[in-house]
């Protein structure tokens, strides 16, 4: 049967578009080539027509110029077409790019919707809403609790505050009054002597040395061993 019908054949795949712009850039190079090759042969025949006389060979040397050069035209306008073609294809390339980067896109916005949908099920406004109003009266409580641990015992509740402004600003006129022209308060000033000499009328105390004392004058006179002599008396035996 194989041999009758044949063996069915799989079918290549169709070629991409970069295979296309690659096999076409491979023949722009080779054209270049090509072109390269005519224009080194053709700088050799302008050498040649500048050493020739006017002639014959002169005129045989510029038809195989020319010719040249019309080959060289030939391949540059085959270069160009395959450079257009190859811009072209990469311009497809671009956009099937983009397209690709869309659907993906797309395809990560549909998952995220579907997550976001999953999840805004699970969570309410108005649950959020009471939960912040219950939030709001817990403070409320904790700061009367607060405020009545703070109380202090000792303090009456019936006591007039204006009585007790007063009582600070005569205290501030007292502090102002003790206060010297330096700002130093009286409690932290040095002590004031009292002039005790003035209150007693008592004499100033001296301020200069004492005067040495003067040699005596009723020296006692001394025996013959150096000590005072004892006033002469009678002794009886």
């Amino acid at each position: 049967m194989r041999r009758v019908f044949g063996v069915k054949k799989d079918k290549e795949p169709p070629p991409t578009v970069q295979d296309a712009s690659d096999r076409i850039n491979k023949r722009g190079d080779s054209v270049e080539e090509k072109i390269n090759k005519l224009d080194a042969e053709l700088a050799k025949y302008k050498e040649q027509i500048k050493r020739t006389r006017p002639g014959p060979a002169q005129e045989a040397v510029k038809a195989r110029a020319m010719r040249v050069l019309k080959q060289k035209r030939m391949y540059e306008g085959q270069r160009d077409m395959l450079y257009n073609q190859t811009f072209n294809l990469d311009q497809v390339a671009f956009a099937a790019e983009g397209i690709k980067d869309a659907q993906q896109t797309t395809s990560a916005l549909k998952t995220a919707n579907k997550e976001l949908k999953g999840m805004m099920k699970t969570v309410k406004i108005q649950d959020i809403d009471n939960l912040q109003d219950e939030m709001m009266d817990l403070m409320d409580v904790s700061n009367e609790i607060q405020e009545s641990l703070g109380r202090s015992y000792s303090v009456p509740d019936d006591i007039d505050e204006e009585e007790l402004l007063g009582e600070l600003d005569a205290l501030e006129a007292d502090m102002g009054v003790e206060t010297e022209s330096d700002g130093v308060p009286s409690y932290l000033q040095p002590d004031k002597e009292s002039d005790l000499d003035t209150e007693f009328n008592l004499p100033s105390a001296p301020t200069g040395h004492a005067p040495a004392p003067g040699s005596r004058t009723n020296a006692q006179t001394e025996d013959e061993l150096g000590l005072p002599a004892v006033p002469g008396a009678s002794l009886r035996g």
